[in-house]
């Protein structure tokens, strides 16, 4: 018997739904949330074989995965697989994604889209993609390159335990900051990347894009606040008692010679106090959070950069000859493959960031 359940909410994807559930099904069982539709799609998915759950009118995508992962617990599955039901996503990838989820039964793991570079999505729809990628793997300090896809597999305890209030396209994001926050490891598999969908996205640019951006916004200032309590306490740290002690005892020891030489032991008073001020800056600028706070800052202060190119773009229709003013900006501050390099390197000999200790 499968411990998986796959859930595919929908919303008007009679075109679709009934190849996608035949195919899914041929690994667990499947319930369809049909989020309005009148097209027909909750027939077509219960004729293939699907479980119907129906939100009663169009509430979002997040509404319609909120409903299938209670109707999955209510059916005790271990896991619960997500898949989107306009055909982007190959139901005979379903036990990859398990296969991946094995090893650490407690992770989320994603089906990431852009094994290829993203080629097959449209240039304004990946750049985004990069920059909220960038942002979200900042906030939870895990790389996942494909953030936004909706090809999932949930263990059981993640949903029974992070319970996002998000809607819409914001639901997803939501999950990714919040499990993090609460411990849990998040994995990417690589899947083939399929054709876009036939019909238009869903995705609203205004309504979503500004539901998203507002949420990153928050959620970016609170781990600002965050990062400035704990810059706050590096600098109050070296006046400590447990730090001063031991550095006054040090210098005592290293002036002694010259304690009879008012000259030579203001000299070496100086040479101690610089040479501590400079290790401790070093140590400081080379820690692996002080090099994510660097980042971040560059990244946040281009955003008005990169919404003025892209404006400038669109208005003179650059790319239709050959000029792209985007991408640059994004491959650049805005790399998240960067972002992972910075927040793991660090000096020989140094301690990990999280222990969080530097001389002073």
């Amino acid at each position: 018997m499968s411990d998986h359940v796959t859930i595919i909410p929908v919303f008007n994807e009679a075109a679709t739904i009934g190849g996608l559930v035949e195919r899914a099904a041929l690994h667990g069982p499947v319930i369809v949330v049909d989020d309005g539709s009148w097209d027909g799609s909750d027939e077509t998915a219960a004729a293939a074989g699907a479980v119907i759950l129906r939100t009663g009118g169009r509430l979002g995508k997040g509404a319609a995965l909120r409903l299938g992962f209670a109707g999955a617990l209510a059916r005790t599955a271990e896991r619960v697989v997500t898949l989107d039901g306009d055909g982007q996503h190959d139901p005979d990838d379903i036990p990859r994604l398990l296969a991946a989820s094995e090893p650490e039964p407690d992770a989320l793991v994603i089906g990431g889209r852009l094994s290829g570079g993203g080629s097959l999505m449209e240039p304004a729809r990946l750049h985004a993609l990069r920059v909220a990628g960038f942002f979200i793997d900042w906030l939870t300090g895990q790389h996942v390159a494909d953030t936004q896809s909706g090809f999932r597999v949930y263990p059981r305890e993640l949903l029974e335990r992070v319970s996002p209030r998000g809607g819409g396209f914001v639901f997803e994001t939501e999950v990714l900051v919040r499990a993090a926050a609460a411990g849990y490891a998040i994995r990417e598999v690589s899947l083939s990347s399929l054709p876009p969908a036939s019909r238009p996205s869903r995705f609203r640019p205004f309504r979503d894009g500004v539901a998203l951006t507002g949420y990153l916004v928050v959620q970016g200032l609170r781990r600002w606040a965050r990062d400035a309590g704990l810059v706050a306490r590096a600098l109050v740290r070296p006046f400590t008692a447990a730090r001063r002690r031991p550095r006054h005892a040090e210098l005592a020891r290293f002036t002694a010679p010259y304690r009879h030489n008012p000259g030579a032991f203001a000299s070496a008073l100086g040479v101690f106090t610089l040479n501590r001020i400079a290790e401790t800056w070093r140590r400081w600028w080379s820690d692996p959070r002080a090099r994510v706070m660097r980042r971040a800052a560059l990244a946040s202060a281009m955003l008005p950069v990169l919404g003025l190119a892209a404006a400038v773009q669109s208005a003179l229709a650059l790319r239709r000859l050959g000029v792209d003013l985007v991408a640059p900006l994004v491959r650049s501050a805005y790399s998240q493959e960067r972002l992972a390099r910075v927040a793991t390197t660090r000096e020989p000999g140094a301690r990990r960031s999280g222990q969080g200790e530097t001389r002073a």
